[in-house]
């Protein structure tokens, strides 16, 4: 039976940014593919009141039905919980219930199944692989391996529960695939690295995408796009901005994002005495950052730990030159100097110097984007097909 005649289920937690552009990628291939995305309706309160912290969770900023094609269904799986570790650890069981419900009050038919992050969406697809006796395939995509599972036993037997009772394991880097290697796991691993969508991100004139932000046209210009949360890093770009500008007054550095980190960050910008050259500008619709990746003269990345950050390819398919750290997968994708520079994590000092380069360096940006070829959606993906076939055909 070819893939056209079947139907995926995906479980996530979101539908937006790279969950959407993975699940749009391969849709074509199949008859059609379902969403599940997980939601919590107490984060509808920040739609009445000011709560930074859940404003990324409200379903409007969780799922973009934009440009949808009509293979796909998107709907939501609602829990209610509160947003602390006690009640996440409890989620599994509360998420499964919920989107068996789903299924049963859909008529969701469905010939695979492909959770996004091991918890709570991986919980939920051995769950279904079990009750539904079809295959699954779990995305670990970073802290759900590289940190979850070493917390406690507790987390250790719950992500070892969901990646032995999984068909195929596919992770986004050599570093996160080093992770499962220490657990007791069996299941077969694929490292596949994230990407980006080239019909979104690619290069555009510097100059016109600083004048529809209405960004000054005379300043170097540093961007960083994440949620504000601690392993981001941050608080450690704000550092190197105080001693950046001790030798260049030219510089403006722009972080956009929203999170829980807002009004602490904002604290460390004021008493820095950096409002001049450092802007939070909170989130910002995922088709406006290529303007802002367009507009910069470098990505800065200043994460503790990560996966394999979306948002280093978007830098690099366009032709922008990525500063990060020497953490998760980053170091696996910034193999040259050609592509951009990379220092130790909370290292604000040694974080200035190599910002200092970037935007001093004469940059080759064909080169830049020429690279960031192999990363699009549709090359990656391609491997990711094949895995469904082996599992379906």
């Amino acid at each position: 039976m070819e893939l056209k005649e079947k139907n995926l289920l995906f479980i996530t937690h979101s539908y937006n940014s790279f969950q959407k552009e993975m699940i749009e990628s391969v849709c074509n291939d199949f008859k059609k593919c379902h969403v599940i995305v997980r939601s919590n309706p107490i984060a509808e309160l920040s739609n009445y009141l000011s709560l930074p912290s859940l404003n990324r969770f409200r379903l409007s900023c969780k799922i973009d039905l934009t440009d949808l094609p009509p293979n796909i269904s998107v709907t939501s799986s609602p829990i209610y919980y509160a947003p602390i570790a006690s009640q996440y650890k409890k989620l599994g069981d509360k998420h499964f219930r919920s989107v068996d419900k789903k299924i049963q009050d859909e008529s969701i038919d469905f010939d695979l199944v492909h959770s996004h992050f091991t918890w709570s969406a991986g919980y939920v697809g051995a769950k279904l692989k079990e009750k539904y006796d079809v295959p699954f395939i779990v995305t670990a995509h970073g802290y759900d391996v590289y940190d979850l599972p070493f917390r406690d036993s507790d987390w250790n037997k719950k992500v070892e529960y969901v990646l032995n009772s999984a068909d195929h394991i596919i992770t986004v880097s050599k570093s996160n695939s080093d992770c499962i290697d220490k657990l007791d796991v069996s299941t077969p691993v694929t490292v596949l690295p994230n990407g980006y969508d080239s019909n979104k991100f690619y290069p555009r004139s510097q100059k016109d995408c600083r004048d529809q932000l209405d960004l000054p046209q005379d300043r170097s210009i540093i961007l960083t796009v994440g949620n504000l949360e601690k392993v981001k890093g941050h608080k450690y770009l704000i550092e190197a901005m105080q001693e950046l500008i001790k030798c260049r007054t030219d510089v403006l550095c722009y972080i956009v994002g929203s999170g829980q980190l807002d009004n602490k960050l904002k604290r460390q910008i004021d008493e820095a005495g950096l409002n001049a050259h450092v802007k939070l500008i909170g989130g910002k619709p995922h088709e406006e950052i290529p303007l802002w990746m367009n507009a910069c003269d470098v990505f800065v990345l200043p994460s503790l730990n990560e996966g394999n950050p979306t948002v280093m390819f978007e830098c690099l398919g366009c032709g922008k030159p990525f500063i990060g750290t020497k953490v998760g997968g980053i170091p696996e994708i910034i193999m040259s100097e050609d592509y951009g520079l990379l220092v130790e994590p909370e290292k604000p000092d040694e974080l200035a110097e190599m910002i200092l380069s970037g935007i001093s360096i004469v940059w080759d940006y064909d080169k830049i984007k020429l690279y960031s070829r192999k990363f699009t959606w549709e090359n990656i993906m391609k491997k990711n097909l094949e895995l469904y076939r082996k599992l379906l055909c």
